[in-house]
């Protein structure tokens, strides 16, 4: 049988594509991208046609596919791919008789306006409404897992993996945590605030995808995360590696929700542009969160590792791809 893996052109994507298929499994691909094999399917999640032609044949699916930018234009956009795109893909799988199906969620589904400014902890127990959401991605991604734990009520066969920022080479979309990075190297942040960041190695996170599909329990929520990172340590680890100055100004956090309400409701509305601060990321940020991975721990034996050489492969990845500043 056929392993169905939506974006899998994509960042994560392309690396769970790789290690089902060093497994021994048969993948196919359902992506916007161009297809690399004749057995792939371009097109959307959206697209019921081209949804139900994705999982004809296949025993399992990993729903990676989704709009994973914290700004759009349109904002309805987000919520049509990430929502209506997973409910699309549930109905079509359902359809099918898949015998597995897991969901690709965030960790910005854990944090909301009831999450304190300043340190916090938080793991899948974490439950809040699409209200209380800091933005439209969370609060899309937050609804995409409410259409699969509906699902799962009724006897569908899902789980849903919640990763954190993943890191490695080959972000070629540049989503928010790759971009912070690049733009860190590239001196186009002067300045920062005092958040703590999480990052998996996107091979682990590939791993823990794997694990969720073989041992996790229907309609259970699996925070796969790694390293909690405080912004100033990311800092240190990036001048270490590249010898490049890192920003010194740390700005409260009232002076950058600020900034980010001027960037994202003003300027980039006028422009189109897309802000350098989107205001969900700094409201995000604002929250200095860590995260605890310890049910992958317990109930799939998953656990991540130290992002090092994530992080060195990614700085590698810019050099080679052109987009590092001489």
């Amino acid at each position: 049988m056929t392993t169905l893996v939506t974006g899998g052109a994509g960042f994560a994507g392309k690396y769970l594509v790789s290690a089902l298929r060093a497994s021994g499994e048969k993948v196919r691909v359902f992506d916007l991208a161009a297809k690399e094999t004749s057995d792939d399917i371009q097109g959307s999640v959206t697209d019921p046609e081209a949804a139900e032609a994705a999982v004809k044949g296949v025993s399992s699916v990993f729903h990676l596919a989704g709009n994973a930018q914290l700004w759009a234009r349109d904002v309805e956009s987000i919520h049509d791919v990430n929502v209506e795109g997973t409910r699309v893909m549930v109905e079509a799988a359902k359809r099918a008789g898949v015998d597995r199906f897991v969901h690709c969620s965030s960790l910005t589904t854990l944090v909301g306006t009831p999450t304190p400014i300043g340190a916090s902890t938080a793991d899948e127990t974490i439950r809040l409404g699409p209200d209380q959401m800091l933005g439209p991605y969370p609060r899309s991604k937050l609804l995409a897992e409410q259409v699969v734990e509906q699902a799962a009520r009724v006897g569908f066969n899902a789980s849903i993996a919640m990763p954190t920022e993943p890191l490695g080479g080959g972000d070629e979309s540049l989503t928010p945590p790759t971009k912070m990075i690049l733009d860190f190297l590239n001196g186009k942040t002067p300045a920062f605030i005092d958040c703590v960041l999480n990052f998996v190695p996107a091979d682990r996170l590939a791993a823990g995808f794997i694990a969720v599909r073989d041992k996790g329990q229907i309609g259970e929520r699996y925070l796969l995360g790694g390293e909690n990172t405080p912004m100033v340590g990311l800092l240190k680890k990036l001048a270490d590696i590249t010898g490049r100055p890192m920003p010194k100004l740390q700005l409260p956090y009232a002076a950058a929700l600020f900034a980010g309400l001027i960037d994202t409701g003003l300027v980039s509305r006028f422009t189109g542009k897309a802000p350098k601060a989107p205001l969900t990321g700094v409201r995000l940020a604002g929250r200095r969160v860590t995260f605890s991975s310890a049910k992958a721990a317990s109930e799939l034996g998953w656990t991540s590792g130290p992002i090092d050489q994530a992080l060195e492969d990614t700085i590698a990845w810019f050099g080679k791809a052109g987009l590092l500043s001489s």
